[in-house]
């Protein structure tokens, strides 16, 4: 029986791997096996447990402080052992995370066929989002199956030299996410807080965006807030000290914003559907928020997922605080300006991208693979 590894490791790729894991197991003619490396720890766990993965293999690799070298040496320090013990057939890896291109290396060294999920995205600047367009980029050099959500970034794949029959069109499966996620009858305290007002979600956490650019987006955000009483935020905050210490410097104190820990992905995504509207700097959110009707302001100043811009659920607004002010305003003020972003199309996908992707593997590598 041919083996299926999906390796991962942070939250936004458990996110979009579980579903993708859940589907594969529903095929009996492969065996598939989970490795995380726990780029990410609690937040990784909490995703894991939502949709009842169990990794065969978990490479802990978190520490406090951890830099890009060490999550970089100790992935491949590690993953070399186990892809050597397993021998997959092929492993499946998903976006830009360094986990993602730490292991489509160490497949490459070692020859082993590398399908890459959410494949050819693109800002087509290398620093922007930092490190995340180099790791993308660098593993389309290497995949042999390249998964693209959607004809922008096969065209991207195509215009690189990758060749046609590695890529395949299948939507994203953040939207397979949601199926599972989503819930009518869903209910938590805050969302009770956030009662008879428009609730806004921020996230906010991006490396490149540290320091000025996100004192600006803050300050942006606490001068609408001050100035739309109907108004309510829940900022579920990321780990990292430097936005906590930030976020409490210029957000703190205001009763109608709530900084939260990070929530499950089963709480997030229904926070995201009891929304008015989200502001953040994130990637997989432009495409949940989407799916979802939700307008997203993009808090910088690329972004990888065009489609969502051209159909008009995204708009981006870079980080100087007066753009973020303007648009945020215009979208609480403006009804019709919301209507459009509201009803726009979702570009991302259909909600059966995982089966679409497993349908692929099990026609493919039960045929010979080469590299």
């Amino acid at each position: 029986m041919k083996k299926v590894m999906l390796v991962f490791g942070t939250r936004p790729e458990a996110i979009k791997m579980c579903p993708l894991v859940n589907e594969l197991k529903t095929h009996n003619t492969m065996k598939t096996l989970v490795c995380v490396t726990g780029q990410h720890r609690q937040m990784l766990d909490q995703i894991l447990d939502a949709f009842n993965v169990r990794p065969d293999y978990d490479l802990a690799i978190m520490k406090d402080c951890q830099t890009l070298f060490d999550i970089t040496n100790s992935i491949l320090e590690q993953i070399k052992t186990v892809l050597e013990n397993e021998k997959p057939d092929v492993v499946l890896v998903h976006g830009d995370t360094s986990t993602t291109f730490v292991t489509a290396l160490a497949c490459f060294y070692l020859q082993i066929p590398v399908g890459h999920v959410e494949a050819g995205l693109r800002t087509y600047n290398i620093w922007s989002p930092f490190p995340e367009e180099f790791n993308r980029q660098a593993v389309s050099i290497i995949s042999h199956f390249n998964f693209a959500p959607t004809e922008y970034s096969k065209n991207n794949l195509l215009r690189e030299g990758r060749k046609p029959e590695s890529i395949y069109v299948t939507g994203n499966t953040v939207i397979d996410a949601l199926k599972t996620t989503v819930r009518n009858d869903y209910n938590h305290p805050c969302i009770e807080w956030a009662k008879n007002s428009r609730l806004i979600m921020i996230t906010a956490h991006r490396r490149e965006n540290l320091g000025k650019s996100m004192e600006n987006m803050f300050r942006a955000i606490r001068h609408v807030m001050d100035e739309h009483p109907d108004v309510k935020a829940i900022y579920p905050i990321h780990m990292n000290p430097v936005v906590r210490s930030t976020a409490d410097k210029i957000l703190g104190g205001d009763e109608r914003i709530k900084i939260i820990e990070p929530l499950d992905v089963l709480d997030f995504h229904n926070f995201l559907s009891r929304s008015y509207l989200i502001l953040t700097d994130s990637g997989g959110i432009q495409e949940e928020a989407s799916a979802l009707g939700k307008p997203v302001l993009v808090m910088r100043d690329t972004t990888e997922r065009p489609e969502g811009v051209d159909a008009g659920t995204l708009r981006l607004v870079g980080t100087k605080e007066e753009v973020i002010y303007n648009n945020f305003k215009k979208l609480l003020d403006d009804p019709e300006e919301y209507a459009k972003m509201s009803n726009a199309i979702n570009p991302y996908g259909d909600g059966f991208a995982s089966k679409k992707i497993a349908d692929v593997l099990e026609e493919c590598i039960n045929k010979e693979v080469t590299v």
